[in-house]
């Protein structure tokens, strides 16, 4: 069977239907609340999960995971974020974090954290950005200095998501004055002492992001990940993971699924808009699709996956003013209808999505960089 690289095989389609079938059982609608993206911090799901053997996929199995294809895990987490699933416990972790440590990591490293990881028992946050880079990362300040065979961090982190649930942080941190070869990763426990981590109330009620504090934290060189001065390569790669998943552009899918449902049949405006909205929708799926199956090639996609971010952010904004506009009224995030309640949300935090996994000017610069290399 000849199928196109945006096309599901048919053993990805019984995957598929598998996970379905899951959540129909375990979240039933009404029993849990919805959420905009990967919102929502429950770790008794996350272990749940986790017992399927849908957390930790990409992982070995040597090391507790399943040793599964990238286009396997994003055939689970579409099905996740359909249903606005709580997954944020486990996400950066399973996403990102888990990867990045059997990529770099020491032996000691895997064998500790990846098994707890697959068993969806680890929060990971990531600690890039600071309150003087800006978009321009490789500007940080935040320190690590080696002492014989320990390390001091000090510094500041923002915007640091899940920090206040995570176990753990992947910091990024300067060891040395070269702007980029002087970058290094650390794995940090939250409960080290110096770390201090403080919610940031955003303008929605919510309090994911964080601001986290290193007051000259101890570490030992074990703690460290990867090469001295590896970071900025490291974290590049991270962040193809980052942004060229389903992720970036499911944050509005449960709204606007019910809206679809409840667009009346003569109202050919809405109609119109949605048919828009469904065919740019499709476009971004197989070029999700299209990056994992690059992954599995064992490629790094880094210019594909900044352009997917860049047109789904554009696109989830776009969701976002066709819905509101078809409602008719200003939605209350009060409104005892939790579809209204979440559009509203979604209304006051949408201009954040552009800057999430970097902003849109610095994707486009990626992106016109690597077709330029090409």
């Amino acid at each position: 069977m000849n199928l196109s690289p945006t096309e599901l095989t048919p053993d990805e389609q019984r995957l598929q239907a598998e996970v379905r079938t899951f959540l129909d059982d375990r979240l039933p609608p009404g029993s849990y609340p919805m959420n905009l993206g990967i919102g929502g911090w429950d770790p008794v799901f996350s272990r749940d999960l986790a017992r399927q053997g849908w957390v930790g996929m990409a992982l070995s199995p040597e090391y507790g995971g399943h040793g599964r294809s990238a286009v396997e895990r994003l055939v689970v987490v579409e099905q996740l974020l359909a249903r606005g699933a709580p997954v944020g416990y486990h996400w950066i972790a399973d996403r990102q974090s888990g990867p990045m440590i059997e990529r770099y990591g020491s032996e000691a490293q895997k064998q500790e954290l990846l098994p707890r990881i697959a068993r969806g028992e680890l929060s990971f946050s990531i600690g890039m950005s600071e309150p003087d880079a800006g978009s321009d990362l490789a500007s940080l300040r935040s320190r690590a200095q080696r002492r014989g065979d320990r390390w001091r961090l000090t510094g500041t982190k923002i915007w640091t998501t899940g920090a206040a649930h995570a176990t753990h942080i992947l910091g990024l941190f300067r060891t040395s004055e070269d702007r980029y070869h002087g970058l290094t990763q650390f794995i940090i426990p939250c409960d080290t002492p110096g770390v201090t981590i403080a919610p940031i109330t955003f303008i929605d009620g919510t309090s994911d992001f964080c601001e986290v504090s290193f007051d000259d934290v101890d570490l030992g060189d074990e703690d460290r990940l990867g090469e001295v001065g590896a970071g900025w390569a490291q974290n590049t790669g991270e962040l193809v993971l980052e942004r060229g998943g389903v992720d970036r552009w499911m944050s509005m899918f449960p709204v606007i699924e019910h809206w679809a449902t409840e667009i009346p049949w003569y109202d050919h405006s809405a109609h119109e808009d949605l048919g828009t909205i469904t065919a740019r929708m499709w476009a971004l799926r197989g070029l999700s699709l299209s990056i994992a199956r690059l992954v599995d090639d064992g490629r790094s996609p880094v210019t594909e996956a900044a352009m997917v971010k860049e047109l789904a952010t554009r696109w989830e904004a776009d969701c976002v003013r066709f819905v509101a506009r078809h409602l008719g009224r200003a939605p209350d995030m009060t409104s005892a209808n939790p579809w209204e309640s979440l559009l509203a949300r979604a209304m006051l935090v949408a201009p954040s999505w552009t800057i999430r996994g970097g902003t849109n000017e610095i994707l486009r610069s990626v992106a016109a960089k690597g077709l330029n290399r090409r």
